[in-house]
């Protein structure tokens, strides 16, 4: 009798019709038990791995003590680069406020009525100021922070030099529109810098002077804005613009140096021509985790509005930062015609306003830079020498009571129309409330949040979106309800915002960061 294929003679195993091999957990009759060859690669492959696995740790180990990591960088280096950021940071939103007190102007050079079309002039930069980062940041930690910034510089030379020169309105607002996406950079970048740079204990010096320049900027730019469109025209604050960013990049390119670790090592692994290093360093390697390099960019691009959405404490924290940001637009839109009406200031003298603000935001980095850093070492020692990102709170819980505070001074002496220096008194409490309230936020989201750079830029996206609305409502607002109302209702709205939120993240942070996969 013939014998099916596969079947032994007299074996009294089943015929196998479909073709397939038995699964192990198929009973055959035959010996399941894995070999000895079996059990011996396996465990010469476990081996194996927990070798790799520890050669891995050890490299890492050196890594962090590195030279060449920026945590391990000279006072000096350091420094360098933080002063260099800084730089890039108050140029960044100079246009956004500079062309304020030349507002008049503008709509008399182009024939703009309307009010609400002539504040779009002015905040339509910081709608794509808010939109950059969601671009530029999570770039910036797939292929390093440095080149973004110089070359966006760059682009920003000619974009301004594009808005001097435009012909018509149409022209001014995609061009300023351009402007502000492409001065988004350092305020989208700097964030993620710092954390290269310094650890926990010792970061919140730097981060208040790169937090001062983009405040510091838009508080200056009216005043040059004053002076420059009375003595030469609206058309050179924008050629002054473009010539500040060329002196910059001449300056920045040849000091600044990459900052983002993982992309300094994958760097070094190029140069010395390691490959198969420089291929595992990659960052847009390490971020794929088997996907393709499309899921990968859109994976990065993603990530700062999925912060932003999913992370409640992200959420708040940026709209609480957000809505004073549109305060401070909202004064630069206000500020020109209310001194002009009440007090007969032109463009030169009232520009000098806004040195109010100014006055607060530098009186408030000297003394949170002094105040934050001790305080966070005072806290983390009673908590056996571990800090946490919720001991930045108790600065912005002072904070919170501040701003209001300076919101109610200033309307209400506006609306009495004291002295001119009563709603400037106003602004410094104001400013020095908003400063106050920016540090220990960034700091905050710095922290607590793995991708420094892309929860910083969230946080932008925000904060340009409200500092583009508020302008365009401000003046019919204080028009019903005069400046005294319009503060009160301001003020209400900030301690609402303001007031628990920090005391219930100083409480129960560390658990939502327990239970949330984007923190620390």
């Amino acid at each position: 009798m013939a014998t099916p294929a596969g079947s032994k003679p007299g074996s009294s195993e089943p015929e196998n019709l479909s073709g397939r091999l038995p699964r192990p957990s198929e009973s055959t009759g035959a010996n399941t038990t894995p070999s000895v060859g079996v059990k011996l690669k396996t465990i010469v492959d476990t081996e194996l791995q927990g070798i790799d696995e520890k050669a891995a740790l050890e490299d890492e180990d050196l890594w962090l003590h590195d030279p060449d990591h920026p945590r391990n960088w000279t006072f000096r280096r350091k420094w360098t680069a933080v002063l260099v950021l800084s730089l890039y940071g108050f140029m960044a939103p100079l246009p956004s406020s500079m062309m304020a007190p030349a507002l008049p102007q503008v709509g008399e050079k182009y024939g703009i009525t309307d009010q609400t079309l002539l504040a779009l002039s002015l905040s339509i930069f910081l709608v794509s100021f808010g939109l950059g980062p969601l671009i530029l940041s999570p770039l910036s930690e797939m292929y390093g922070r440095t080149w973004i910034y110089h070359i966006a510089n760059l682009f920003s030379v000619a974009f301004n030099l594009g808005c001097a020169f435009s012909p018509n309105t149409a022209g001014l607002l995609v061009l300023r529109f351009l402007t502000g996406f492409s001065s988004s950079a350092p305020v989208a970048l700097s964030g993620g810098s710092i954390s290269d740079m310094f650890s926990e204990r010792d970061r919140a010096s730097a981060m208040s002077i790169l937090t001062l320049a983009p405040l510091l900027g838009p508080t200056i730019g009216p005043i040059m804005g004053g002076y420059i469109t009375q003595g030469l025209g609206v058309k050179w604050t924008f050629i002054l613009n473009a010539i500040f960013c060329a002196v910059t990049a001449v300056i920045a390119i040849p000091l600044l140096r990459e900052t983002y670790p993982p992309v300094i090592r994958w760097r070094r692994a190029i140069k010395a021509g390691d490959f198969d290093a420089a291929q595992r360093l990659n960052p847009s390697v390490l971020a794929a985790k088997g996907g393709t390099k499309t899921q990968v960019i859109w994976a990065n691009l993603s990530r700062p509005m999925i912060l932003l959405t999913r992370s409640y404490v992200c959420f708040i924290l940026s709209l609480y930062q957000a809505f004073n940001y549109g305060i401070y637009y909202l004064m630069f839109a206000t500020f020109a015609k209310f001194f002009r009406d009440t007090y007969g200031f032109g463009p030169g003298i009232g520009g000098l306003m806004y040195l109010g603000l100014g006055g607060g935001f530098l009186g408030a980095t000297f003394a949170c830079a002094w105040f934050a850093d001790r305080l966070y070492i005072k806290l983390a020692t009673k908590n056996g020498g571990k800090g946490t990102p919720e001991m930045r709170m108790p600065v912005l819980m002072v904070a919170s009571v501040i701003c209001p505070i300076g919101l109610l001074w200033y309307g209400w002496s506006a609306q009495a129309k004291l002295h001119w220096i009563m709603p400037v008194i106003g602004t410094t409490i104001y400013g020095a409330g908003v400063m106050s309230a920016y540090l220990p936020i960034q700091l905050y989201l710095v922290d607590a949040f793995t991708y420094a750079a892309s929860v910083t830029g969230a946080s932008s996206v925000f904060r340009s979106m409200l500092g583009f609305a508020f302008p365009l409502f401000g003046q019919q607002m204080t028009n019903k309800l005069g400046y005294g109302g319009a503060s009160t209702l301001l003020a209400g709205i900030a301690i609402v915002i303001g007031i628990p939120f920090p005391i219930y993240i100083y409480f129960k942070g560390a658990e939502i960061r327990a239970r949330s996969p984007y923190t620390r």
